[in-house]
């Protein structure tokens, strides 16, 4: 009989911790929660909240579209209602673009001490 694996993960995280992940301020996301519906973190009797996996990941691909992609709020909102499967996978191939490019331009500087070391 196998082991299960404990895994150390947290349930619930802090607003705080969420605004760092994105780098965006609290009021932001406390905003962000008044006009999408995805986003609905638990809140406690004194009013913090608690955000799951699930708002973290509909927070993402809010992020997404707005900070990255430049889109209004209420065009996000759209986009999400109409074709949520089609976003998130635009955000996965611009997220795997940019792991591309940016070991492309290590490679890039690696190439460039070797020239100078010649």
């Amino acid at each position: 009989m196998a082991l299960k694996e404990t895994k150390n993960v947290k349930r619930y995280h802090s607003i705080k911790d969420v605004a760092r992940m994105f780098n965006v301020n609290e009021s932001t996301l406390r905003y962000w929660e008044t006009v999408f519906d995805e986003i609905s973190p638990r809140k406690t009797s004194n009013g913090a909240r608690y955000f799951t996996d699930e708002d973290i990941e509909s927070v993402r691909l809010i992020h997404h579209l707005v900070k990255e992609r430049g889109m209004t709020l209420d065009g996000a909102r759209r986009k999400l209602r109409e074709n949520r499967e089609t976003t998130v996978n635009h955000e996965a191939l611009s997220n795997r673009l940019k792991e591309v490019k940016n070991k492309l331009l290590l490679l890039v500087e690696a190439l460039k001490d070797i020239e100078q070391t010649r």
